[in-house]
């Protein structure tokens, strides 16, 4: 779960968006279409929502302190949570306004051919950002599937990448048919269309994002598999059964882990110890996220045992 994939992902999404968000501005000065000037700030939201991202990596790497005793893990989630309510209000929202606008008072375009131009450029890029995305992503999501790694993914980064660039592309190709079918017909009704589209289609990407950030912010637990192997490597050696167990990812790369066990009977206070030792080697061996580790050591008690939390 290193940043490192991460960073890169989320450069190449900066200086393709980057660069795309000025042709695409100097398409709409020159065509006008309402279209461009959607994709055109769709591609600022962007460009701003990587440095956001590259930020939250930043920040947090900071040292743990007495008002954050735990450090600053989740500010990954937080700076990911933002980009998500940018998705929405920049990128949604304005085009959503700007659809409805031009359906109301069309607006003929001038040099259709430039945004067309520009578009295909666009999504050249774009496709070379995704590609990014989707390389680094493979190296960390396993046999999960592409939707169950956006929706089990404890690093934040790489699925919002993931889902801004492919909503970038599906963007710039309503675009491109919008200005398209607003050539052929001469009716600039369809560019106005292909803008309500794309807000559409930003809006949904966005809730989808907003929905998994926040329940990152908040905490999520170990995944199943990772929770499988927690227990595993708990209950053995001296270690007789695991009594109840918690966990919580408070950052990307770092997970906490607060259990109850039972041990053998009649062990020595310094069995105890190494016991537990022991444990916590074997748990961050297997799970190397696993950097806090809790154990209380108790006598199990079937009326007092609760079962494993569910994640």
């Amino acid at each position: 779960m290193s940043a490192g994939g991460s960073t890169k992902a989320i450069l190449a999404a900066l200086f393709a968006n980057g660069g795309i968000a000025i042709a695409k501005f100097v398409g709409f000065l020159i065509t006008g279409s309402s279209s461009m000037l959607a994709e055109s700030v769709h591609s600022v939201a962007d460009t701003s929502n990587q440095g956001l991202l590259l930020l939250g990596q930043k920040t947090s790497l900071r040292k743990a302190n007495k008002e954050h005793p735990f450090g600053y893990g989740r500010d990954r989630y937080f700076y990911s949570f933002i980009v998500a309510l940018m998705l929405f209000s920049l990128g949604s929202v304005f085009a959503l306004y700007e659809g409805i606008h031009k359906l109301s008072e069309p607006e003929a375009l001038t040099s259709p051919i430039v945004a067309v131009v520009i578009l295909v450029v666009a999504i050249g890029l774009e496709c070379y950002s995704f590609h990014t995305a989707i390389v680094e992503s493979r190296k960390v999501k396993g046999d999960a599937t592409w939707w169950g790694f956006i929706r089990q993914s404890r690093t934040p980064e790489l699925p919002v990448v993931l889902l801004e660039d492919a909503g970038a592309l599906f963007g710039l190709v309503l675009a491109l048919l919008g200005v398209g079918l607003t050539v052929i017909t001469d009716d600039p009704v369809f560019d106005a269309l292909g803008t309500v589209s794309i807000g559409v289609l930003l809006g949904v990407i966005a809730v989808i994002l907003i929905i998994e950030m926040k329940s990152l912010l908040i905490g999520e637990g170990a995944t199943d598999v990772e929770l499988s192997t927690i227990e595993d490597e708990l209950a053995t050696g001296k270690v007789e059964r695991i009594i109840h167990i918690r966990t919580q990812y408070i950052g990307p790369d770092e997970l906490l882990i607060a259990a109850k066990i039972a041990l053998r009977p009649n062990l020595s206070m310094e069995d105890v110890a190494q016991a537990i030792n022991d444990a916590e080697v074997r748990v961050r061996t297997a799970v190397p996220a696993a950097r806090l580790i809790y154990l209380e050591p108790d006598l199990y008690r079937d009326k007092l045992a609760t079962p494993p939390a569910e994640v």
